[in-house]
């Protein structure tokens, strides 16, 4: 064991003694303040063992006010049903992800109190759920179900809080999906006063949409060849596909196939085809794909290089500022979409009740998970 190692295990055991002086640990206490426990202590404090004990005598303290060791399944059926707060699956590195999906009427008939103890119970099972080696969890907070910005932010701020206070270290990234559309102000003046803004993320399920182009192609599909296609059409219009320019491979022409719908010259073989088709539209009777008439259009004036006025070196435009923070932005989202990625998979499937429920270790599945365990080790019996 090196010399920093054991410095360190000097300040774990330091902790302990101080919290052995101040008041006897039960034995579930000291299970639970077991080296990894008191590192993260330890490193939310500065490394100043003083504080670190004090911070986790009021875990403690905080801990046996809420009951968590007593925390059920069975108190929280008709969240469990909803799937109000879950424990989707595991990202790449085992980390357990959590979904909130807490609506804006949950507030006015549950108090409080009651969601922190939903939220514990579903930190717990997510714990409870971890890997030897996996010490943090993801937080994704289903903002789509809120329409008032002040209330997301109440209950996203009481979140934020309570993990950082009571479970410190052990948030790895939390996102915020499609917040009300006032949050994002908010959230800007906000953010420097919280702990946990660091990790926090604000995403749009926007973002992640499949583009006109993929759909497209997934509903029609493209035989490759050289030769433009024509894959329908109508008595005066037909959709023809070009493979030539792979950014507009489809454009509208206009023919006529019936005698008595034909305005205009007729169609010279010998000419390049163009996008008006083989039956050309007056100009004076038919408008053009810029919306204005080629006659009626007004010939555009070449004007010559004139003497522009210097821009001063000292004060530059106020539409600078914007477009670095604009750009700002934008760079931002982008490193929050790349973020969200591998969780896009675990926002989108649907939820399982018993799936999750298989997650909870006793006692907080409560009965219906010992009834459920028994029955399938007897089953595997026979």
């Amino acid at each position: 064991m090196g010399m920093k190692e054991h410095k360190d295990k000097d300040r774990l055991e330091a902790i302990l003694q101080i919290l052995r002086k101040q008041a006897p640990l039960t034995v579930k206490q000291e299970k639970f303040c077991n080296y990894a426990c008191l590192e993260r202590f330890l490193k939310a404090k500065g490394e100043n063992v003083k504080k670190a004990a004090k911070h986790l005598r009021a875990c403690l303290s905080w801990r046996d006010s809420i009951g968590t060791e007593h925390l059920i399944a069975d108190e929280f059926s008709s969240e469990l049903a909803e799937g109000f707060a879950y424990v989707a699956g595991y990202d790449h590195e085992s980390r357990p992800v959590m979904i909130l999906r807490i609506k804006q009427d949950y507030q006015k008939f549950h108090s409080q109190k009651m969601y922190i103890r939903l939220l514990v119970f579903t930190l717990e099972v997510a714990i409870g759920s971890m890997s030897r080696n996996v010490e943090q969890f993801v937080l994704l907070f289903d903002a789509s179900f809120f329409r008032s910005g002040s209330a997301f932010m109440n209950l996203l701020l009481a979140t934020l809080k309570m993990v950082s206070e009571y479970y410190p270290g052990r948030l790895h990234k939390a996102f915020v999906i499609d917040p009300p559309s006032l949050f994002s102000y908010l959230w800007k003046g906000v953010r420097p006063f919280v702990e946990l803004s660091t990790v926090t993320m604000v995403i749009s399920s926007l973002d992640f949409e499949d583009s006109l182009e993929n759909l497209f192609s997934s509903s029609v599909r493209f035989e490759p060849s050289s030769v433009p296609t024509k894959i329908g059409g109508s008595s005066r219009f037909s959709f023809t596909v070009s493979h030539f320019d792979s950014l507009k491979p489809w454009y509208l022409t206009r023919t006529d196939t019936s005698a008595t719908s034909k305005v205009g010259p007729t169609f010279n073989p010998n000419l390049s085809p163009s996008l008006m088709g083989p039956a050309l539209v007056s100009p004076l009777n038919a408008r053009s794909f810029s919306f204005a008439s080629p006659a009626t259009r007004t010939p555009r004036v070449i004007r010559t290089h004139q003497p522009r006025t210097p821009r001063p070196s000292f004060l530059q435009s106020p539409a600078a500022f914007f477009k670095k923070d604009s750009n700002q932005l934008s760079i931002r989202n982008d490193k929050n979409r790349e973020s969200f990625l591998p969780f896009l998979k675990l926002y989108r499937q649907p939820y399982d009740e018993m799936i999750y429920r298989s997650k909870m270790k006793p006692p907080l599945g409560g009965l219906i998970s010992i009834v459920k365990r028994r029955h399938v080790t007897t089953s595997q019996r026979f």
